[in-house]
This record gives structure tokens, sequence and C-alpha cells, in this order.
């Protein structure tokens, strides 16, 4: 599958479909529903006892353990818990908090690894198991791969899963929050965001334990809407997932900007004072040409993603700043980072790495830095923004029965075909698998939104005829 782009840009080569070789993580941990294979109680019991064993060879050392807010995700961490135990591995509880907080805890605090129960921005019925090793980034495959093949003994051995009590222990809250706080210091004081009023929506999810907090501490009078958890509502029309619903709120309560937050709070969607909303790619663009301007862009590049728009790399190639392109997920752009020395990465969808702060996306920190830029440069949410023109761009959820290799469907090839042929060098398109749901994904981008509109649901028929539930 080529990418294909305006004359000038360099094109990119991208794969046309991604299946993860592993049995059980994914490009964002372990993910299914709750209940059932591979997040039934025997397994996850096996999933602690495999990483326990992973620690004990490694030294040993605790593991830190957070949670959104599912109704299944107390059991989860409980079991996962008792596996590691069984195994000589102690578990420490931060209770309800989000995927970055635990990242941070486990590379400032006593930790061999930590753990994340959350299936980020999937619906409620949903869950997954994220690891984190004492460096704070997620684990890398080759160790991935040596805990399934752990797993995959217990598994086939039998086990008896059971649960180990648990009860968050005081204090990690606050260092996470302190943390946050602390990126806004300015000459021993915080940086004066005081007078900022903002709409925060919660999405019912982690973020409600520590959002309000923060953002008080560093001088803005948030609005909070999405902020009462009941075990399902989490995600539901609301959130990062759905921003325009927080985003027609912004100019009705007449705030300054508006943010919302996925279930664990790594990503995060933004609008300006009219309602407009203010995704990744103009996150990255706004943040980029800050930092430049501080000469603390260094090397002078962006990593984004294959879904990246067009229009990010246009805005930032004046400011003398490249885009790379990794695949899709954070822990790739993140890996694409280290790679090159890039301090600045993300996705549309609102993952957005500041290196400086951070070993992964955090929904918080990203509206905290923004925010500041706010302040710093006297200027409102849409006026940092203006200078990015974004390509029309479609992106199209097909719910699919199984993961076939694409260039095995002859409608959907001759499809992507028809668009490409008639797109030339004026348009993108990119069709690939979820790595963490039966969704095939839908990319099309252009100049022309009509033709966008055309040849993505042509595509995307084509896939459901084919492949659809």
């Amino acid at each position: 599958m080529r990418l294909l782009a305006r004359p000038k840009v360099p094109s990119v080569p991208v794969q046309l479909s991604f299946v993860s070789s592993k049995a059980y993580f994914g490009t964002d941990g372990i993910r299914g529903v709750a209940g059932e294979p591979p997040l039934d109680p025997a397994t996850v019991y096996a999933v602690g006892m495999a990483l326990g064993e992973d620690l004990a060879s490694r030294g040993g050392g605790a593991i830190a353990i957070g949670q959104d807010t599912r109704e299944s995700s107390p059991w989860i961490a409980e079991t996962l818990a008792a596996g590691a135990a069984d195994r000589g591995i102690r578990a420490v509880s931060a209770g309800v908090i989000t995927t970055p907080a635990i990242a941070y805890l486990t590379r400032t605090g006593d930790f061999a690894a930590g753990v994340m129960i959350s299936a980020s921005h999937n619906p409620y019925r949903d869950n997954g198991i994220k690891v984190f090793g004492h460096s704070g980034y997620k684990l890398p495959d080759a160790e991935e791969g040596e805990i399934e093949a752990r797993l995959d003994r217990y598994l086939a051995d039998g086990v008896t899963p059971r649960r180990l009590s648990l009860a968050a222990t005081a204090g990690l809250h606050d260092r996470y929050v302190d943390f946050l706080a602390g990126r806004l210091q300015d000459g021993g004081g915080p940086t004066p965001l005081a007078g900022l009023r903002v709409l925060v929506d919660c999405g019912h999810g982690a973020a409600t334990s520590v959002a309000a907090e923060v953002l008080r501490r560093v001088g803005v009078a948030p609005v909070m809407m999405s902020d009462q958890p009941n075990g399902r509502n989490i995600n539901d029309h609301c959130g990062a997932l759905y921003p325009e619903v927080m985003a027609a709120r912004v100019p009705e309560l007449g705030v300054d900007a508006g943010l919302a937050l996925d279930g664990d709070a790594d990503r995060v969607m933004l609008a300006d004072a009219a309602g407009r909303v203010v995704d990744g790619d103009r996150v990255l663009f706004i943040a980029a040409r800050f930092l430049q301007a501080q000469s603390r862009l260094q090397p002078p590049r962006v990593v984004g993603t294959v879904m990246s728009n067009l229009g990010l790399e246009l805005a930032l190639r004046p400011l003398g700043i490249a885009l790379d392109r990794a695949p899709v997920g954070d822990k790739y752009v993140l890996e694409s980072m280290l790679a090159s020395g890039a301090v600045l990465g993300g996705e549309p969808s609102g993952h957005v790495i500041f290196r400086h702060d951070s070993t992964t996306g955090d929904g918080l920190l990203t509206a905290l830095r923004i925010l500041e830029v706010m302040v710093r440069e006297k200027a409102s949410l849409a006026d940092l923004a203006a200078p990015f023109q974004p390509f029309p761009q479609k992106l199209v959820n097909v719910r699919v029965r199984e993961k076939k290799p694409l260039a095995e469907i002859p409608a959907v090839q001759s499809a992507i075909a028809a668009a490409e042929g008639h797109f030339g060098r004026e348009g993108r398109v990119l069709v690939r698998y979820s790595g963490t749901e039966r969704l095939a994904r839908v990319m099309v981008e252009a100049a022309s939104a009509a033709d966008v509109e055309r040849h993505s649901a042509a595509i995307a028929a084509a896939l459901r005829a084919a492949l659809g539930e």
C-alpha cells in the first residue's frame, strides 16, 4: 500500500494491514471483553503469575496497580494481584487513577513494574491490562513475548484463580497531582493560569479522580462534566471519543476552552472558545511551534503517525520542522521518538507525548501545556491553531468478524485502487486493522471533501460485504 501525497511532499510507505504476531498483547496491552478470554478470571490470574515470574527472574520488586472506573476493573486488578503474589511479587494499589499516573509512579517509585487496568476509550464491557516497566515505558515486544510464553504454560497446566483484596495506598494519588502541578512552575511559583475557565469532560473515567484538583492547583477554574462514573457510563457518548459533545457546550458556557479526556486519560481532545474541536494534529502544531520558539525542540522534528493529516506536515515545513510518521499506536510513536531523539510526538486521536515531561501520553499534561501556551502567547486557542489548515479527511470504522489479510480480498483491493487512481498524488488512502478491537479502519484524505466521502464509503462498503459481522 503506497502513501499518496501532494507534489513535493515525500511519500511514506504504509502497511495495508497489521496483525500482531503475539497472541495476547496488542498495540496497547491485553484487551477484550471483561469475563471472556483473554480477560476471563483464569487468564487474568495466569497473567499475574506470568508477570510475577518475569519480574522475579529480573530481580523482583513490587507492582503498582491502577484502574479506571469500569465495573470489571476491581476484580481484574484483584485477580492479577493474586497471581503475582503467588510468584512472590507484591501488588500496591493506587486505586482509581489515570494510565499516565501509573507510568509516572512506576518510574519514580520503588516499583519493578506498573499495571493499569483499563480499555482506554473502549465501551465499559471491555477492559484491558497495560504493563509498564520500571522505566515508565510500556514493555518491549520481546519481553511481552516472554510473558506470553509463561502464560501459555500456566494455562496449559491449569490454574485455579483467586482474588487478593486491594486497598488504595495513601500518598500515590497526591504524588501524581504534585507532579502535574509542578510541570507549570515558573520562577518558583505556578504559571499564572488564574482567570482561565475551562470545561472539562472526564468521560466518566479515571480523570474524575484527579482532573479538577490538578487544574485548580494551577489556577484554572474548571467546569466539570461527565464526572459521575457508575461503572457502565465510561466513554458513553462523552469524553475524547465524542469531543463534539463537549465542544458544543463551550460557547454556551462562555469558557476559554474545553477538553475531553478518554477513559484512562492518556489522550485529550480540546475545543476553542467558539466550539471548534482541536485534535491531536493541531495540538502537535501548537506545541511544536512554541517549543521551537523556546529553543526546546531539539532536534527540530515531530513524530506523528500514518494517520496524521497532510496539513500538519505542510504547516510544520516552513518552520523548518520535519514530520516523521510511525505506525498507529502511541507505543510506536514513542519508539520512533526514542530512535530519532524527538521530544514531541503524538496521534490525531489526542495521544500526545512530551518526552521532557513523561514517558507516555498524558491528557491532563497535554491540556496544561496548551493552556500554558495560550497564557504565554496571550492568544486564544483558535488563533494558535489557525495557521494549520487540515486536508479533508474521513475515518470509517468497520466492525469485522475476522482479520483476514486485506490483500486477499479482491473487492477491497479494487476499491482502494479506484481511489488511488482518482487521487493520483493529491490524496492518501490507508486501510488497516485496529490493534485493539475487531475493526477495520478506513482513512481517506484529499483536497476534495466530496471525493473523500465517496471513496471512503466505497472502501467501507467493500469491507462490510466481505468481512462484516
